[in-house]
Formats: structure tokens, C-alpha cells, sequence
């Protein structure tokens, strides 16, 4: 079954070929329930393009072995196949060195580690940590945990009823006791760009630490961390197009050595007694035992893939995927768009009519349309718009005018059930 484009807006990108990059994720080949399937739930997790899989096969069949433990040639090209994915990931975000690039299973750890090791040892009772009213989960509890285990306060940064930042009540809540600002760049649910190098010019005026939550941001964006200048980056490989199970935290180089190990292990220790144990330097003081070892090579082949795509051109057509959804779905009676600051990526979460969003989803699925329904691990951003959850439509670079207009057919569709 094959569904039309309607060519409601024209793209404006220059040697962007929508149909090569899409035949490079078998994934997108698949049906589903009897339709071509329209995957729209890549802010939850992207699909792989072949040079990934191939590349992650390939090390597994004929360069396989545990690293920096072996003095025989497979250990070593393992090694160096890992080492040189840290690399990439460094280039990627223009870092000063690939020490500064520590490899974790997903965000949520890299979070979890930052929480653990930088804040139970910099951070007393009475010091405020800033988040946003846009933060997942993983930015909320872990600060709590901290909060409950030394006595930190949270702040909590505004936004408006359109989803943008509010940057002057943000810069009110800063003060001699901020030591800590942990902010998404994007939110996964509204799409909001949020103003994270302002962000960080305002933090450092109160000699606050910056992590940066780059989940969604990384993929969407290009990142030049140095010039960013915030204290911790962290994003995760399944979004960008990578494999599952690998996380990236970047830190600055002498700000991760101060910090202690969060857990302990093989190969993150210099030397081992019963009496004492002393550690190595970053990164190899937080990447204790055996490492992701084929994920990182994994990630490594992603990036390269979306370099050789260009990240600009990638979010062209991203923003020309949002404009054209927003276009149609805003010619659907009853349907409300949750979130539209003024800059945003291709996310798009929304009500329609009185349908919970679990049944649109359901219903949308039987036409071959994958979204994500709930509170996208943001209940408070969800208490915020008054809402319990959203049907969420996320966009990669593999989505297609076909696949928004599929969308808009089967919410339709959906709504004509419920009359």
C-alpha cells in the first residue's frame, strides 16, 4: 500500500536524497499490520542504518576480544578499534581530548554518575541545584536522591505556556548558593531548543556548574563543546542512530580527575592491596570492567554515517519534516499541539479530541504508524500543561513527507472511531 505525498510545503535542501538515506535503515523497509511502516518514535529510539550494523557485525565475527588487558593481536586491534571510537566521539563534539570522553550504558548513567561522584563529594546541605520544568526523568531523580542523601535544594526553571525557556526568571533563581545547573538542550517532549550557551553564561556568573542533558540535542544539533564551555555534556548512541547500551559523558579533563570513581572494578585502578586501592585517571577511573566494547565501535560508525550525511543538512530537513507535520496535523478538528516555542526540532506531542492517547496509538498502529503515548518520563511537564499524557510524533533524518502524511490519514481515521 503506498501513500502519496501531498506536497503541501516544498523543501528547500540542496542534494538532500530523502530516498537514498531511507533505503540505508532496513528497518524502514518493514510493513506493518499490511501498511508500510511509518516510524515516528525516533526520539525514543532511532533505527540503525546498515553501515552500523554491518560495521558492528564485522567486529564481532573477526575483531573480537576483551581490551587493554591482552599483549596478542586480536586485544590489541580491539583496543585500538575502542580507543579510536572515543576519538570519533571526541572530534564529534570537538573536544579538547579524548580523555574527556568517558563511555557509560545511556544519559541516565552519565547523569547518575555526575549525581554520585561530583555531587555527594562537592555539593553540601544547602546548596542548590538548578533544573528545569522540561527535564526527564533521569535529570530529576538522580538530583533528589542527592537531595535526600546530603541536604542539596532544587530550583526548578519556568516556561511558558508555548514550552519556551524563560531566561530572566532563570537568571532570578541564580544566586551565591547555585553550585549546580543540570538542563536538558532539548526537551523531549515540546521539541524546545532550549538557550543552553546563554544558559551557561549566566551559570558561570555564580561560579555554578553546567551538565547539559544532550539526549535529544546532539542529534539534532551540531555540538562544539568548548565553545559551549559547560562543565558536563552527556548524550546517548541508541538516539543517534548508534546501538543500545553505550552513553557518552563528556567532562572537562580536570574536573573529571578530581572527581572519585563512581563504582570500582578491573581496569580503572593503578594499584590493588587488601589495604588500599588507588585509582587511574579519566577516563579509565570511570569505565570500570569490561567495557561496550562493539557498541563503541557501534557509535563511532553512526557519527561517521551522520558526518557523511552533514549534521546541517540533516536538521534542514528535520525542520522542513516539522513545518510540514505541523501544516497537517493543524487541519485535523480537535487536535492540540502541546508546546510551540520558537525554536524547536522535529517533535511534535498533542490531544486529540477526548481519545487517551494510548488508544490513538493503539489505533494509529493498525495503520502502521508507530508513535510513542504517556508522559514520555516527564510527569511533571505533563502536571504542567494539565495534561496525563501525549501522543508523541518524533522525527529523524530518514522521515519522509510520506510518513507525516500517513500520520495524519490514520489520526483521521482514529477519530472517526471515536466519532
Amino acid at each position: 500500500m503506498v501513500f502519496e505525498t501531498k506536497n503541501k510545503i516544498s523543501p528547500n535542501i540542496n542534494d538532500y536524497n530523502i530516498d537514498s538515506i531511507r533505503d540505508d535503515f532496513p528497518a524502514l523497509s518493514l510493513e506493518c499490520n499490511g501498511y508500510p511502516l511509518s516510524f515516528l518514535d525516533s526520539g525514543a529510539s532511532a533505527q540503525k542504518p546498515s553501515k552500523v550494523l554491518e560495521r558492528m557485525d564485522h567486529a564481532y565475527r573477526n575483531e573480537y576480544a576483551n581490551v587493554h588487558r591482552g599483549a596478542y593481536t586480536l586485544s590489541q586491534q580491539a583496543t585500538d578499534n575502542y580507543e579510536n571510537a572515543r576519538k570519533t566521539v571526541a572530534d564529534f563534539m570537538n573536544a579538547k581530548s579524548s580523555d574527556e570522553i568517558i563511555f557509560t550504558r545511556n544519559v541516565t548513567s552519565a547523569i547518575n554518575l555526575v549525581a554520585h561522584s561530583y555531587g555527594r563529594n562537592f555539593l553540601k546541605a544547602g546548596d542548590e541545584v538548578v533544573i528545569s520544568h522540561m527535564e526527564h526523568h533521569a535529570n530529576i531523580v538522580p538530583w533528589q536522591l542527592l537531595r535526600d542523601a546530603v541536604g542539596i535544594e532544587l530550583k526548578i526553571a519556568p516556561i511558558d505556556d508555548a514550552g519556551n525557556f524563560l531566561l530572566d526568571d532563570f537568571e532570578k533563581i541564580l544566586g551565591p548558593k547555585t553550585k549546580l545547573v543540570a538542563i536538558t538542550h532539548v526537551s523531549n517532549v515540546l521539541g524546545t531548543i532550549v538557550p543552553i550557551k546563554k544558559i551557561v553564561q549566566l551559570a558561570k556568573t555564580v561560579d555554578a556548574k553546567v551538565l547539559i542533558d544532550g539526549c535529544q540535542g546532539i542529534v539534532h544539533e551540531g555540538v562544539d563543546v568548548q565553545s559551549l564551555d559547560a562543565d558536563f555534556y552527556a548524550f546517548t548512541g541508541h538516539k543517534l542512530y548508534g546501538p543500545s547500551g553505550i552513553g557518552v559523558l563528556w567532562g572537562k579533563l580536570d574536573l573529571l580527575n578530581a572527581m572519585p570513581p563512581y563504582e570500582g572494578g578491573g581496569d580503572m585502578i593503578e594499584i590493588v592491596t587488601f589495604e588500599k586501592s588507588t585509582f587511574r585517571d579519566a577516563p579509565a577511573r570511570f569505565e570500570a570492567g569490561t567495557p561496550p566494547i562493539i557498541e563503541a565501535v557501534g557509535l563511532a560508525a553512526a557519527i561517521d554515517y551522520i558526518t557523511s550525511i552533514g549534521v546541517n543538512n540533516i536538521a534542514t530537513h528535520e525542520n522542513h519534516m516539522l513545518e510540514y507535520a505541523t501544516s497537517c496535523l493543524a487541519e485535523i478538528d480537535g487536535l492540540r499541539i502541546i508546546g510551540n516555542a520558537d525554536k524547536k526540532i522535529g517533535i511534535i506531542s498533542f490531544e486529540l479530541d477526548d481519545i487517551h492517547p494510548h488508544d490513538i496509538s493503539t489505533i494509529i498502529d493498525s495503520k502502521g504508524v508507530a508513535v510513542r503515548a504517556g508522559h514520555h518520563c516527564a510527569q511533571p511537564l505533563m502536571e504542567r500543561y494539565g495534561v496525563p499524557a501525549t501522543t508523541r510524533a518524533s522525527f529523524g533524518m530518514y522521515t519522509s513527507e510520506g510518513d507525516i502524511d500517513q500520520l495524519a490519514d490514520a489520526l483521521k481515521y482514529a477519530k472517526g472511531i471515536f466519532g
